[in-house]
């Protein structure tokens, strides 16, 4: 099992989760070039302006660790990350698990597809982003984390965006939040699960909802959880809602 974090966080996002599969499985964490303990010096803004770059990094990780039948399991962005690497070796991955999934995050009314942000919130995020670095991470994280009435986890998020260098924060929020992987969805023959937290701020039960309906083999499953990361908020429940999965397609093999 291949577990990769979300924007501005870290492999430690992941330590209540994948424990409840080490038994069973091999285990691999890691950092998103750039974030946590990845080397800074490897980051670079040409290479670094999409997300299909860290798609490659994820597929190095697979190839060079010679890994097969993967079962990926990516939190926000990491999910489209995941999605991407499935469609360049798509004979590596058994199974992805996308918790708090978004293929576009602008709006796009002439389509009917609902992102949950117009291209105004977008530019305005990315530009107080880059005015204050620290101010977004101050103001971002309770939003992005829900649940107000656990402030420490809203805490834990914001010391995370902020111990990220702001160039590379910039540089991975433009990725992000401009992406647009709706095509994308059609190429991927990977079975997948869907994991929908409610009152998700960053990636709104519709936005869920249509990257279940455009895989063609996909489960969609809502948690009880809220906020939009749940693999902090409500590990256990995410474990298990992973467990029944992977449970439940096993039997039927």
């Amino acid at each position: 099992m291949v577990f990769a974090h979300g924007y501005g966080c870290d492999q430690a996002m992941w330590r209540y989760v994948a424990p409840h599969f080490e038994a069973e499985h091999r285990v691999v964490l890691f950092d998103h070039v750039g974030f946590g303990g990845s080397d800074l010096g490897a980051w670079s803004a040409e290479r670094y302006q999409t997300l299909d770059a860290y798609a490659e990094d994820l597929v190095e990780i697979i190839e060079e660790l010679d890994l097969r039948e993967v079962i990926f399991v990516g939190h926000s962005v990491a999910a489209m990350i995941g999605v991407l690497a499935s469609i360049k070796v798509p004979e590596r991955f058994a199974r992805l698990v996308l918790v708090g999934p978004s293929a576009r995050y602008v709006d796009d009314p002439d389509a009917g597809y609902v992102g949950g942000f117009s291209s105004s919130d977008i530019q305005e995020l990315l530009e107080t982003l880059d005015a204050n670095h620290l101010g977004w991470s101050a103001g971002m994280a309770p939003v992005i984390m829900g649940n107000p009435e656990r402030p420490e986890l809203a805490a834990e998020l914001e010391a995370s965006f902020c111990r990220s260098d702001p160039a590379v924060s910039l540089a991975f929020a433009r990725a992000t939040f401009l992406s647009d992987n709706r095509a994308d969805l059609e190429r991927v023959s990977t079975p997948a699960l869907i994991l929908q937290c409610r009152a998700d701020a960053i990636a709104g039960e519709e936005v869920g909802w249509y990257v279940h309906e455009h895989l063609r083999d996909s489960d969609f499953v809502t948690l009880d959880a809220s906020g939009h990361c749940p693999n902090l908020s409500a590990p256990d429940e995410t474990a298990g809602a992973i467990r029944t999965y992977l449970d439940v397609h096993a039997a039927r093999r």
